[in-house]
Formats: C-alpha cells, sequence, structure tokens
C-alpha cells in the first residue's frame, strides 16, 4: 500500500473544524493509503498540553487505523504577538528533527494555515521527486489583515512572500473555497487546483419537530468563541424578544460571556460550556435554529458548520457574508443577515416565526445536505488526483 503522509497543526482529540477536517481527511484515505499524521501535542483551543500528554516530549500511537506522531510544542493561545510566535516556531523546529530522521513518503500533504508551518514543510520538501499537496483552508496573511490581527507592514510583506512561496512550491493545491482557488491563481498557475469543501462524515439524524409552545425561537451558537466569530458582541447586540440563546463551545471570549450572563439574569442567554463532537449532534437537535457569525467578513472562510449542520437538518441564520452566504441563499438552507449589520440581523430574526422551524423545513435541508454535500462523493474525486 502507497504512504501519505498529512503535516498538521490540528488533530483530535483537539477541538474545531480544522482538527476535524483532517482527521476525516486521513480517515477517509486510510483505506487507499497507508497513512501517516504529524502534529503537535494536543493543546488548542485551551493553550495548555491535553493531561494525557503532559510531560512528553513526542507520541506514537495508532488509532483508527491511522499512524499518528505527535511532537513537542511550546503550548500558547496568549494575545502577545511575541509568544505565538514562539509557539509556532518551537512546532517548526519539531519539524524539522521530524524530518531530518524520519523517511518521508512520496507524496504529502500539509495543512495551511499557521504559515510559517507550512513553509517549513514546503522549504524542507521542496526537493526529490515527492507529490507535495498544500491543503488551505484560510487566507494567511490577508485573513489576518481582515481580522485585525495583522497590520501592513515589514512582518506582513514577509508573510506575504512565505505565502507566495508555498502556493509555487505545490504540485497540487486543496482550497476549501472558489475565491481561495481564485486567489492562488493571481500568485501562480503552477499547481493543479481542486475545490476540497469542509464536507464531514457523519450520520443522518432522526430530525425532531421543536416547535416551542410559547412560540419563542431556541437559537443556538455551538463552536470556538474566538475573535473571529464575535459571540460576545452578539450577546450584547442581538433582540431577545422573541429568541432564547444558547452557546456552547470554549475559548478566549467564554469568561466575559459568563460574566455577562452573570449580570444580566434576566435575559434569555444560557452557556452550556464545551462537550464532545457526538454528544454536540445530538444536544443540537433539540433547537430551532442555529446562528453562524463572523466578527468580520473573511475573504476565503467558509465555515464548515454550514455543511455540518444541514445533514443534521438544521436551519440556519449565516451572519458572515461572503461565500458562505452564497451557499446559504443558493441551497435553501436558512437565513442570511447582512454582515456586520446587527440592525438587519435583528429584523431577520424577528422576521421568523416559530411555524416556518418545522420539520418540514428541517427535512428539505437535511436532503439537500445528502444531494450537495457527500463526503464520499467528494472523496472519490479528491483520490482521482492525489
Amino acid at each position: 500500500m502507497q504512504k501519505l503522509m498529512i503535516i498538521t497543526s490540528y488533530f483530535p482529540p483537539e477541538i474545531g473544524a480544522a482538527s476535524n477536517r483532517i482527521f476525516h481527511l486521513a480517515d477517509g484515505l486510510k483505506d487507499d493509503y497507508d497513512v501517516n499524521v504529524v502534529t503537535p501535542l494536543p493543546n488548542y483551543p485551551t493553550g495548555k498540553i491535553f493531561s494525557a500528554y503532559k510531560g512528553k516530549f513526542s507520541s506514537k500511537t495508532v488509532e483508527n487505523g491511522i499512524k499518528i506522531n505527535r511532537l513537542w510544542i511550546y503550548a500558547s493561545v496568549s494575545k502577545n504577538k511575541f509568544l505565538r510566535l514562539i509557539a509556532m516556531l518551537s512546532y517548526s523546529f519539531s519539524l524539522v528533527w521530524f524530518i531530518m530522521w524520519h523517511k518521508i513518503p512520496d507524496k504529502v500533504i500539509v495543512q495551511s494555515p499557521p504559515l510559517l508551518v507550512s513553509f517549513t514543510c514546503m522549504f524542507l520538501l521542496r526537493y526529490k521527486k515527492r507529490k507535495l499537496i498544500l491543503n488551505v483552508s484560510d487566507l494567511w496573511p490577508s485573513a489576518g489583515l481582515e481580522l485585525g490581527a495583522l497590520k501592513e507592514g515589514f512582518a506582513y510583506n514577509i508573510l506575504k512572500k512565505l505565502e507566495a512561496f508555498n502556493y509555487k512550491k505545490a504540485d497540487l493545491i486543496l482550497g476549501q473555497s472558489n475565491e481561495i482557488l481564485n486567489h492562488v491563481k493571481t500568485i501562480t498557475t503552477k499547481p493543479e487546483l481542486f475545490l476540497y469543501r469542509n464536507f464531514p462524515e457523519i450520520e443522518f439524524p432522526k430530525l425532531k419537530d421543536t416547535t416551542a409552545p410559547n412560540g419563542k425561537i431556541k437559537m443556538v451558537y455551538a463552536g470556538l468563541l474566538g475573535v473571529a466569530q464575535g459571540i460576545y458582541k452578539l450577546c450584547n447586540e442581538i433582540d431577545y424578544t422573541a429568541i432564547e440563546f444558547h452557546i456552547y463551545g470554549s475559548g478566549a471570549e467564554e469568561q466575559v460571556i459568563k460574566s455577562l450572563i452573570e449580570t444580566n439574569k434576566d435575559l434569555p442567554l444560557y452557556f452550556h460550556g464545551r462537550v464532545n463532537r457526538t454528544e454536540l449532534h445530538k444536544v443540537l437537535l433539540s433547537y430551532d435554529l442555529t446562528i453562524i457569525p463572523l466578527l468580520n467578513r473573511i475573504y476565503g472562510s467558509v465555515p464548515s458548520k454550514i455543511f455540518e449542520y444541514a445533514k443534521l437538518g438544521l436551519p440556519m441564520l449565516y451572519f458572515g457574508g461572503g461565500e458562505g452566504e452564497d451557499i446559504i441563499k443558493k441551497n435553501n438552507l436558512g437565513w442570511v443577515a447582512k454582515e456586520s449589520d446587527y440592525e438587519d440581523l435583528n429584523t431577520v430574526l424577528k422576521s421568523i416565526s416559530s411555524q416556518r422551524l418545522n420539520l418540514e423545513l428541517k427535512a428539505a435541508i437535511q436532503h439537500t445536505a445528502m444531494i450537495q454535500f457527500d463526503f464520499r462523493k467528494q472523496l472519490s474525486a479528491l483520490k482521482e488526483v492525489l
């Protein structure tokens, strides 16, 4: 069986779209390839090495038929840019050491971002007759500029050069959106391009009618509570007249959200913490509507929640603009509010009656997911180009 290596900064038991995406990719390819995943010791999103791995310099296991090499990293989610740079550099150094002392197969998939980590891999592996596949899930550094995490200047220009180097050294680029692939074309025409959406591989659950007798819509957000999602601002801006808002997840804004709830006990706002993905899918079936927000529109970004929630038959309110908005509209998956416009968001919320969030709508959304967001069909197409 041909060997294939996947180098990524995120992998289960870490939570989030990035780790789920790479796990499903590895799991989907293991029947055709001897898959070896190289990833840091799990630490995201807490910024601390998970208890089961504390005190280890590295870990080598076989899980679900996938070989996994977990390498040392200086874990941090500090807002201090210097500490975050050290964290990325530490994993890059671990990768240099790993690549020096291990036989690297002829096919390697490298996850980007983080940009510095992906550059390390593309730079070290650019020689020899191996196929380098770059899996691009976000457009850094331009996404960082849009988020306010980066500013134009010397450092930004260096990152742009690293980005261009990565694209030019790749033989195949997997982009999670058409916007990403179009951006790559402005830099280089060398690599083959393939649209690889973040379709999840999950069971289609039996749907429930969740219509509440009091007519209040039970709206839910589940995921990372980070700067990009802007959940704290959302909690302060939305009109609670016709809804109750439930939040699941963890991240940088967790404490301020808890404090907001504590000081506003009259609001129908509830924080349920973090639950594992399997349990979350069961929990989500009891809600009427989910909201998918981005604090600012990020070019190239398409939240994988769209495809996951569609398979759960969960109507969506999308609040982030861009290609994600187009997917919601095209496939009739729910409602769209103008990006960053909280007045429009509240207008849209008021327009949604609990009667419209019925079993018929949920079944239609789930049926669309079966046809349009087929993970196995996409995976078969990917295998043809690998």
